[in-house]
């Protein structure tokens, strides 16, 4: 069994032009795709078991555990046994994704954890930091809540995810009407990833990258994918309108000319 904690601070200056995520939208993307994610994890799943091999590498115990972003469940499922974890807390922004996990879980907003400090003995988070405006802020958080041997392991989307994607709407979005405008949310350097961690205070830093190419019947069914994942464009940028169909069917075509194989496939690129 276990018991929804909803706590929820949204930030106040939201409509901010220096923030780049609109938070609220993140929050209703996640909400719309929480029901169905099932038929949509595979990526979720992926990354989760990288996790969770990088923690079993790792011969200590973690009794108090906390997953930041669980969407619904997916690496809690997998850490089960692993790592010595005794009590394990999830938390989403999303209180439809952390309703249909198990266990101990709260509703709230990366950006402002409800931990105390000094609590935990391990952070993990697989594929939600990247929706967060203030990630040295976040991190920093995570690094207090955490004891002084804890340990904070994370993956998130990095520069190179849906490169394809991007120049094809972009090409297509120019040539029907002449200018281009973000489709594809921006991602962190990964390079970057080191120096994040070092500012947020935390020893003994690591940061590396995979990437993982995943074959596509066609460009369509990935921008469905996208969709089911709760991973469509959130930021304060965005067209606020739907995207015009032409220009869409062309970007798939223009993908399709760009990067598909013999068979018809297409890849597309996760950093």
């Amino acid at each position: 069994g276990g018991f929804l904690c909803h706590i929820s601070k949204m930030s106040e200056k939201a409509q901010m032009s220096s923030e780049i995520f609109d938070r609220q939208v993140v929050k209703i993307h996640r909400d719309r795709a929480a029901r169905g994610l099932s038929e949509f994890e595979f990526l979720l799943c992926e990354v989760a078991d990288m996790v969770a091999d990088r923690l079993s590498d790792i011969r200590r115990s973690f009794p108090v555990a906390l997953d930041v972003g669980c969407h619904t469940g997916q690496i809690a499922a997998l850490l089960a046994g692993r790592g010595g974890i005794e009590t394990l807390l999830q938390c989403d922004l999303s209180e439809q994704m952390a309703r249909r996990t198990s266990g101990l879980k709260i509703v709230a907003d990366e950006e402002y954890l409800p931990i105390g400090d000094g609590v935990l003995d391990l952070v993990v988070s697989c594929l939600s930091l990247h929706w967060v405006n203030d990630l040295p802020g976040a991190l920093i958080q995570l690094r207090r809540a955490l004891k002084e041997d804890g340990l904070f392991l994370a993956a998130f989307f990095g520069g190179e995810t849906l490169k394809e994607l991007r120049q094809s709407l972009i090409a297509a979005e120019s040539e029907i009407t002449g200018g281009a405008g973000p489709r594809v949310s921006p991602y962190a350097d990964v390079r970057d990833g080191g120096a994040l961690l070092q500012r947020a205070g935390f020893a003994l830093p690591v940061a590396d990258t995979d990437v993982l190419t995943v074959s596509y019947e066609s460009p369509l069914k990935l921008m469905r994918d996208l969709r089911g994942m709760g991973e469509q464009m959130a930021t304060h940028t965005r067209q606020k309108s739907f995207t015009r169909r032409s220009i869409m069917l062309r970007a798939a075509e223009i993908y399709q000319e760009m990067f598909g194989d013999s068979d018809g496939r297409v890849p597309a690129t996760f950093e």
